[in-house]
């Protein structure tokens, strides 16, 4: 009788234990940023995201796992030839993300190898259709391209590219020396062109130096035949006052004519008198109204 529930016991005991291991086999504990693909019965069932998940025992079965993080792809090194036939070696990286495990798993065979292929397949068409110079100076533009081909054609296989970055680029030995025969060629070439501009500013700036000098001293003669115009004229007008101012006074007063004769009269002999010449005669008033008196007897004389 012990040994019938001795059996017994252990039958439970097995029991539980394959319970709990059916139990264990449906309970999954998914990682966070992995998807798990599920199958039930060798067809797609449905996707396990991050956290505690239950599939049926035995019959739901794990497919695959992605890793949802973006990931990166080694593009190898391929010789290409661009568009003016300069053969070059070229190599890149891919980054890119899992977005739909679903089409990941049964859309493409090997995704990563898919993106790999596909990415040397556009490099290549793309860096015939550019020639060299374009290859080199235009990086930012070969990978937007590169990205925006590699997205058309991988949309449909749940992968998104987020970046493409050409790595290297390596020309042959005797391209390159041309290539800095060129860039030294094209460097003189520029620096003849700007001391050559330099020289054409210099003569611009004298020239108009030049001119802006001949057109301040005209405007400076200008301004001086004005300021003596206007002297000249505030003299004729001064001197038209004071012949008015005569005029009217010798009309007002018929002595006024002797007292200026008088004055001047004066002032000449005054002048005469103050000269250091030897030849001079200096004679009286008195004896010169005697001369003219008599000079007008004379005249008078004549005319009877």
């Amino acid at each position: 009788m012990s040994g019938v529930d001795i059996t017994g016991n252990l039958a439970i005991i097995v029991g539980l234990v394959v319970v709990f291991y059916i139990l264990m086999q449906g309970v999954k504990v998914v990682p966070q940023a992995e998807n798990w693909v599920i199958e039930r019965l060798g067809k797609y069932n449905t996707t396990l995201e991050g956290g505690l998940n239950a599939i049926i025992p035995f019959v739901d079965t794990v497919r695959i796992r992605y890793n949802m993080q973006e990931q990166t792809i080694d593009i190898p090194s391929q010789r290409v030839i661009t568009k003016d036939n300069v053969s070059i070696n070229i190599d890149g990286l891919v980054f890119l993300r899992i977005v739909d495990a679903r089409n990941a798993t049964y859309a493409a065979l090997d995704v990563k190898s898919m993106i790999s292929q596909l990415c040397q397949t556009t490099l290549r068409s793309e860096i015939g259709s550019i020639e060299l110079d374009e290859t080199l100076s235009s990086r930012d533009e070969l990978n937007a391209s590169l990205m925006q081909a590699l997205n058309n054609a991988s949309g449909e296989w749940g992968v998104k590219v987020t970046r493409v970055e050409v790595s290297d680029i390596s020309v042959p030995e005797e391209v390159q020396k041309a290539m800095e025969l060129q860039l030294q060629a094209t460097r003189e070439r520029r620096a003849i062109e700007t001391k050559a501009q330099a020289q054409k500013n210099a003569v611009i700036a004298e020239a108009e130096a030049q001119k802006q000098k001949a057109f301040l001293e005209a405007e400076a003669l200008e301004r001086t035949a004005d300021a003596e115009r206007y002297q000249q004229e505030q003299q004729g007008i001064g001197q038209k006052l004071a012949i008015q101012a005569v005029e009217e006074a010798m009309q007002s007063n018929p002595q006024a004519a002797e007292y200026l004769l008088a004055k001047e009269r004066v002032k000449a002999f005054s002048g005469l008198a103050a000269s250091d010449s030897q030849n001079k005669i200096v004679v009286p008033v008195e004896t010169s109204e005697l001369l003219g008196s008599m000079t007008l007897l004379t005249e008078l004389l004549k005319k009877s």
